[in-house]
């Protein structure tokens, strides 16, 4: 931890910030350096978007959100189902139920009002210790040690911290802690971020317009790109089901929701078996009716965090007045989660044209 210590010094905290006046991104949720912070709500909303998935693919799924529920009290208020849908597509998620359980909380017992520490904050549903620390920082501007995986790299790299991920995370948060400042704790925690997004980026970092170029150590070393070293990750096992489509002669596909709690919970998919730890292993369970059932011998694959998927797709024609929760394709379509759209994107092209 010496060679860390030895970067930390008075002067980086104005030197970044500095950059960050004059180059932070514009990002939806974000006010511009140097004014007032942005909206607790809006600070949260961004954060739990942006667990697990990218700044470009949340962008347009926070304006959507703030457009249609401005404010806590409305998600509030919002049924399950269509935050579930408005979700559909940003992946993991539990989020999605815990961003709901969350906003009923601070609506109804803390009149719309988000608390301000990070201890408050980590007392709502769903909010662990890096998102009520980045909250924290960035909408109510209380010193916060903010740390994700931009952060880690920029730590990383500037300290020489060679132990692996996750080992070095203590180390690497000791950094961030002597590092942030009591002055703009928010604008310094958005500028770190920025800094790993933009400049200090896994392949090739821009190391010569970086504002901490001088006290960086592995930049000195000759080899930024090696770190942070990560320990060798298990291979991921593989898991097969069976999605059952059932097309409508008047164009309608049947839809089910699954159960609130486990994978998908809550969300719209088509009826599946055989993949989500509720039948015993190598059973794939029965078909939501009898029909005249034939494996289209397509298959969807996804990858969840912890496995590989491959979903077969069996198909049937039913009658117009089947029973069930039929919907339009295209409105089913928009509101399925990935792995399901996959299905229903490669099974209908081939259950219509077997059909003809």
């Amino acid at each position: 931890m010496e060679a860390a210590a030895e970067t930390s010094r008075p002067g980086m905290p104005g030197e970044l910030l500095d950059w960050y006046d004059r180059f932070a991104r514009t990002l939806p949720w974000r006010a511009p350096p140097g004014t007032p912070p942005p909206p607790a709500y809006a600070v949260w909303l961004s954060e739990v978007m942006l667990q697990q998935t990218t700044v470009a693919a949340a962008g347009s799924y926070f304006v959507k959100f703030l457009s249609r529920w401005p404010t806590v009290h409305d998600l509030a208020a919002a049924e399950d189902a269509e935050v579930m849908a408005a979700w559909a597509g940003l992946g993991y998620y539990a989020r999605a139920r815990n961003l709901l359980a969350c906003a009923r909380v601070v609506s109804r017992d803390l009149d719309g009002r988000f608390p301000d520490s990070e201890a408050g904050l980590m007392a709502l549903p769903g909010v662990g210790p890096y998102t009520a620390a980045a909250i924290a920082a960035i909408a109510f501007d209380r010193r916060a040690v903010v740390v994700d995986g931009n952060v880690e790299r920029v730590m990383a790299r500037i300290g020489l911290i060679e132990v692996p991920l996750p080992e070095a995370k203590p180390l690497i948060r000791a950094l961030a802690d002597r590092l942030t400042p009591n002055e703009r704790p928010g604008d310094y925690a958005q500028a770190v971020m920025d800094l790993g997004a933009t400049i200090c980026t896994p392949r090739a970092p821009a190391c010569g317009i970086c504002p901490w170029r001088d006290p960086c150590a592995a930049r000195a070393g000759g080899e930024p790109e090696s770190l942070p070293r990560k320990a060798e990750k298990a291979p991921k096992p593989v898991r097969h089901g069976i999605a059952w489509l059932a097309l409508r002669d008047d164009g309608a596909v049947l839809a089910e929701t699954r159960p609130a709690r486990g994978l998908l919970g809550g969300m719209l998919a088509l009826p599946s078996a055989g993949w989500d730890g509720t039948e015993k292993a190598g059973a794939h369970g029965a078909p939501p009716f009898p029909a005249d059932w034939r494996d289209l011998g397509i298959e969807a694959r996804h990858t969840f965090t912890h496995f590989h998927l491959i979903l077969r797709i069996h198909g049937a024609r039913v009658p117009e007045g089947s029973a069930g929760d039929f919907r339009p394709a295209p409105a089913l379509d928009a509101a399925l989660p990935t792995v399901m759209r996959k299905a229903l994107r490669l099974g209908l092209p081939a259950l219509q044209s077997a059909s003809a």
